[in-house]
């Protein structure tokens, strides 16, 4: 007598298959970080509006008195009612040039090492110590300018200005390079020092992008440099500061919105002087920033207006490039893994 093996029953008949329905409930952690993301994120939209706004509307009567040659006009003399910054941004420009000047070697070379040439156990203290920088205040920084720098930067500009002299940049009416040191005035005080000050407090930020990009290389793309025979320097040569092009630019450009606004060091260093001039080895100068740190006690109601004026045109000047900025970083290959 056999077995008789039953057949398992078969399944039944299920239609083609259909998506399954996901949930769209978000836990409460979740809701609460996008609410407090967004909030803070608005709270900042609306504060740097209303800044601008503000700002803005004491253009009115500042155009109202003195029309567009307050834009023109080389001159701030409030007891004849002559107001015009005309100087005053050109030497804004001219500072943070110079410190463009110095800080941008000084950041890519320092965040090239961190990130490719600095061994682990001292990566972290460099970090550190870079980032330290950029909390140190103003004053100190200043102090440090005037005290430090300026009495050695005068060696400096006096030897720029006997062998280069015949470059108008580096030209120094009535100043003698021969002279003693002690009987030369003509050399301090300059945008020249007060852009070296400034090149230090934007180091930080410059240094810090660069080396967030750089640190998000293609590892892939770095073995086969390795692979084909390249050297440390090729492969940062040929992958690593083409990956981090725009973070290059990018940190470039907030590092210069950075010095543009830059106050009180500016403010201990240079000697006011409003003369049309591209001479940064020569005594005096004068920023936007510190044009309303000298004038803004001694200011009746409509000079205060043109000084928020002046502000005015600092802030559209520095949310311009900063904006700049983030578009090139946006646009570019590193950007799409890199936020400022």
């Amino acid at each position: 007598m056999t077995a008789t093996l039953e057949q398992p029953p078969a399944p039944p008949f299920e239609p083609d298959d259909v998506p399954r329905e996901l949930g769209t409930k978000r836990d409460v952690p979740d809701l609460a970080f996008r609410g407090i993301a967004r909030t803070v994120g608005a709270v900042v939209l609306v504060v740097t509006g209303a800044i601008g706004i503000f700002l803005g509307y004491q253009m009115i009567p500042t155009l109202r008195e003195y029309g567009v040659h307050f834009f023109t006009q080389n001159q701030w003399v409030p007891e004849q009612n002559l107001l015009g910054i005309k100087e005053v941004l050109l030497g804004t420009v001219e500072v943070a040039l110079i410190a463009l000047m110095f800080s941008f070697p000084l950041a890519l070379l320092t965040a090239l090492y961190i990130s490719e040439y600095a061994p682990s156990w001292l990566r972290g203290w460099l970090v550190a110590a870079v980032d330290l920088m950029a909390a140190i205040p103003s004053i100190i920084y200043g102090l440090w300018g005037l005290l430090l720098i300026a009495p050695h930067a005068l060696f400096v500009a006096r030897f720029l200005n006997e062998y280069l002299g015949w470059i108008p940049i580096f030209a120094v009416h009535g100043g003698n390079p021969r002279a003693a040191t002690f009987a030369e005035t003509r050399y301090g005080s300059s945008a020249f020092i007060a852009g070296m000050v400034v090149s230090m407090m934007v180091i930080p930020m410059g240094c810090a992008v660069m080396r967030g990009v750089f640190a998000q290389a293609p590892m892939g793309e770095r073995e086969a440099a390795l692979a084909l025979g390249s050297t440390r320097w090729g492969v940062i040569r040929s992958v690593v500061i083409p990956f981090g092009r725009g973070g290059i630019i990018g940190g470039t450009m907030l590092a210069l919105g950075r010095a543009l606004g830059e106050t009180v060091a500016v403010y201990l260093i240079v000697s006011p002087d409003f003369d049309v001039k591209f001479r940064p080895l020569e005594i005096g100068t004068i920023t936007t920033a510190s044009l309303i740190a000298n004038f803004f006690g001694d200011a009746t109601k409509v000079q205060l207006s043109a000084l928020l004026a002046a502000g005015f045109v600092l802030f559209v000047m520095t949310l311009v490039v900063n904006t700049f900025a983030a578009i090139i970083v946006n646009r570019s290959r590193s950007g799409a893994m890199t936020e400022i």
